[in-house]
């Protein structure tokens, strides 16, 4: 019932946000625009009382090994070994405890025995990092950091996106790989922690160091693309990369706490892009104290290459068939996609 609670508070917070926004020549005051942002933040705050205690209780109970450690240059096919067996105790210990449905989303990631985790933890809401294609071999990388709710109840949603991205890569070129990057603690969509940049600090103090383990590991000269969605693209705002990195793709994204492009901490090209129907663009692209994450980075003014993300939705950037699928391969692949001027 709690949970159910929280969600009904969520929604309406989210619609409050998506259909409240005063646009120019609304005739609303600022003290309104800033009234009504208030609530909105609010109204998340409530929600996430409820329902932050629930799900990380829930978390807490979910057993598993400690993750394994790999020496460093540790090459990928010893760590897929490695933690395919982690993932099986992983689920003997879940089934031993009476928790059928995490045990049955870990056999899951696991199926046939072909998996390819560099990394996995099964604790509590668990981390993954698994690959597509042969990281030996490619010369072209997409790494995709997610937003938020991504835990490994809901992993499958997540593979599901870096498939659909491989299947699409390898329609155009044979050397390709996606590493789909569930490394750190995401926050829930309707909590305190969405709203700050807390949990992105942490996850960009461990993505910068994977990208530089990750540049090692594929073949030489290998081009990096960092594709960040939703709370994700907070977490890449924040990341520091190498030069192997050419590309930094925000989509679905709230913000970054950055006012514009140029303060990002990488040399890359910074895309930026939003499917219309995508609810986040009713999120109000402001700060207030340490709450929320400012510039809209599809405004112009932030200084981002505006790329075609299509009419899809918040969840749709990576649906087989999709323009911003077919937009975000092209940007990988290194070809040019189809550009928008002003907002995606």
């Amino acid at each position: 019932m709690a949970t159910g609670t929280a969600r009904a508070a969520g929604t309406a917070g989210a619609e409050r946000a998506a259909g409240t926004g005063a646009g120019p020549g609304s005739g609303r005051t600022g003290g309104a625009r800033g009234g009504r942002l208030r609530r909105t933040l609010l109204a998340a705050l409530v929600a996430a009382a409820v329902i932050v205690p629930v799900s990380a209780a829930a978390s807490a109970q979910a057993p598993a090994p400690a993750p394994a450690v790999f020496a460093e240059g540790a090459p990928p096919q010893s760590r897929y070994a490695t933690n395919r067996d982690n993932i099986a105790e992983a689920v003997r210990l879940a089934r031993d405890a009476d928790r059928s449905g995490r045990a049955g989303r870990l056999r899951a990631m696991a199926t046939a025995g072909t998996a390819q985790f560099l990394a996995f933890d099964g604790r509590g809401r668990g981390r993954a990092v698994e690959v597509f294609g042969e990281l030996e071999t490619a010369d072209r990388i997409a790494v995709l950091v997610p937003g938020s709710d991504t835990t490994l109840d809901t992993y499958e949603r997540f593979r599901s996106g870096a498939v659909a991205l491989q299947e699409r890569l390898r329609a155009d070129r044979a050397h390709t790989a996606v590493v789909a990057w569930l490394g750190y603690d995401t926050p829930g969509t309707v909590s305190t922690t969405v709203l700050t940049a807390g949990r992105a600090d942490g996850a960009a103090a461990e993505l910068g160091p994977f990208l530089s383990e990750l540049e090692g590991m594929a073949a030489p000269g290998a081009r990096i693309s960092l594709l960040c969605h939703s709370y994700g693209s907070v977490v890449c705002a924040r990341t520091v990369t190498g030069a192997a990195v050419g590309d930094v793709v925000l989509f679905g994204s709230p913000g970054t706490g950055a006012g514009s492009a140029r303060e990002l901490p990488t040399s890359a090209r910074v895309w930026a892009g939003r499917g219309g129907a995508d609810w986040i663009a009713g999120v109000p692209h402001v700060r207030l104290g340490g709450l929320g994450f400012g510039t809209d980075p599809v405004d112009p003014a932030f200084g981002a290459r505006a790329f075609a993300a299509g009419s899809g939705g918040h969840s749709d950037y990576l649906k087989p068939g999709t323009r911003s699928l077919d937009a975000l391969a092209a940007i990988v692949l290194g070809s040019a996609p189809a550009q928008e001027a002003g907002r995606a």
